[in-house]
C-alpha cells in the first residue's frame, strides 16, 4: 500500500482583493468611502505539486511570489478559492485542529520561547498544548536534548542565551510532540557560520532519524543546499521549477571557473569560450562558457603550456543559478 504524500496539492489557487484609492484629493478620498474601489490581485494561481513523506525541500521564489500564502493554506489558515489540498491525508481548512498536532513550525524571526523563562518550563507547557503524556514527553525531552546538546542552558533564561543556541532550543520545542512535517522558515537566519553549520548538520540529522519531513523556505542559499535536496521554485504564483538541486545546476548553469595551479607564470588561452579572470604567481583563474568550450579543452590547452601541479573546477554559485532561473521567469517544471 503507498504511503500517504506528506503534501499533495492539485490546481491550488488564491485570489485577493484589494483597496485601491482613487487619488488623494478630498472628493477621491469622500468617494471611496462611499464606493470604496477594489482590484483582483492573484496570490496563487493552479499551483499542483507533490511531496513524499521523509523528503527535504526547499520551497522558494522571489519576494510576492506566492510562497507564504500557499504554506498558510497548507497550515489551514487561508482557505483556496479554487484546487485541492491535502495535508498528511487531511483537508488542512477543514481540518486544521488535527494538522496542528502532526505539523512543527521553526520561525528564524519569531520565537515561541518565552523570553524571561528558561527553555525546559516552554517545553513543558508544550507537553501540555499538544497533550503529550508526561513520561512520553520526559523522554521525548530527553532524547532531543541529548542530539541538541542543551543539557548545558535547559535551566538558563532565555534571554542570556546566544541565538544559536536560542534557534536548537526553537527547533526542539518544534519537535517535542513529533510531527510527521515540519515547516522552516529562515530557520539560520543571523547565525554565525559555525552555528549555521551545526543547525543545518541536526536538521538533516532528525529527518534522517525520524522520517520527518522538511519544508524550508529561505533565501540562503547554504541552507538549501546543506538541508534539501529538492528544490520547488514559484514565481508569480506559477510554478516555475519542481526538481533536485542537482538538475536545477545541469540546467542552469552556462559556466564554470577553472583554477589552474602551473609551473608557468602566466597561462594565455586562444580557445573561444575561455576567458582568463586573473592571472600571475603561477596561478590562473579561467571562466569557461559551456556552451563554446569544455573543460577538458580548456585543461588540455593549460597542460599543453607546461606542467600543471594542481586545479580545481567549480559550479557556479547556487545563488547565481536561482537568479537565473527568475530571470527566465517562465513556468515550467523540471525533473520529477
Amino acid at each position: 500500500m503507498r504511503a500517504v504524500p506528506a503534501v499533495d496539492l492539485e490546481g491550488l489557487s488564491k485570489t485577493f482583493h484589494v483597496r485601491r484609492p482613487r487619488g488623494v484629493d478630498l472628493r477621491s478620498r469622500v468617494y471611496d468611502c462611499i464606493r470604496p474601489r477594489s482590484e483582483a490581485v492573484i496570490a496563487v494561481q493552479n499551483l499542483s505539486f507533490r511531496i513524499e513523506a521523509g523528503e527535504r525541500v526547499a520551497f522558494i521564489g522571489p519576494n510576492g511570489a506566492g510562497k507564504s500564502t500557499t504554506l498558510k493554506m497548507l497550515a489551514g489558515i487561508l482557505q483556496p478559492d479554487a484546487g485541492r489540498a491535502r495535508v498528511l491525508g487531511l483537508n488542512p481548512a477543514c481540518d486544521r485542529r488535527a494538522l496542528a498536532f502532526r505539523l512543527g513550525t521553526v520561525f528564524g524571526q519569531r520565537s515561541q520561547l518565552w523570553y524571561q523563562l528558561p527553555p525546559r518550563d516552554t517545553f513543558a507547557l508544550l507537553g501540555r498544548v499538544y497533550e503529550v503524556e508526561p513520561r512520553r514527553h520526559n523522554a521525548r525531552l530527553a532524547a532531543l536534548t541529548s542530539v541538541f546538546e542543551l543539557e548545558p542552558f535547559l535551566d538558563t533564561p532565555v534571554r542570556q542565551l546566544s541565538l544559536g543556541e536560542r534557534m536548537r532550543c526553537e527547533i526542539v520545542a518544534s519537535l517535542l510532540h513529533e510531527p510527521q512535517l515540519l515547516f522552516l522558515d529562515e530557520p539560520t537566519i543571523g547565525l554565525d557560520v559555525s552555528a549555521k553549520a551545526r543547525i543545518q548538520r541536526l536538521l538533516r540529522a532528525e529527518s534522517d532519524r525520524a522520517g520527518v519531513t522538511l519544508v524550508l523556505t529561505s533565501h540562503d542559499t547554504g541552507d538549501i543546499e546543506k538541508i534539501c535536496d529538492r528544490v520547488i521554485v514559484i514565481h508569480g504564483g506559477r510554478l516555475l521549477w519542481d526538481g533536485s538541486i542537482v538538475e536545477l545546476r545541469r540546467r542552469y548553469i552556462t559556466t564554470k571557473r577553472i583554477t589552474v595551479w602551473s609551473e608557468v607564470e602566466r597561462l594565455h588561452f586562444d580557445l573561444p569560450g575561455a576567458r582568463v579572470i586573473a592571472s600571475g604567481g603561477f596561478r590562473s583563474e579561467i571562466e569557461v562558457a559551456l556552451e563554446e568550450a569544455t573543460v577538458g579543452q580548456v585543461v588540455d590547452a593549460a597542460i599543453k603550456q607546461g606542467p600543471v601541479r594542481d586545479l580545481a573546477i567549480e559550479d557556479a554559485p547556487l545563488d547565481g543559478v536561482i537568479r537565473a532561473l527568475y530571470a527566465g521567469a517562465q513556468p515550467e517544471s523540471g525533473a520529477s
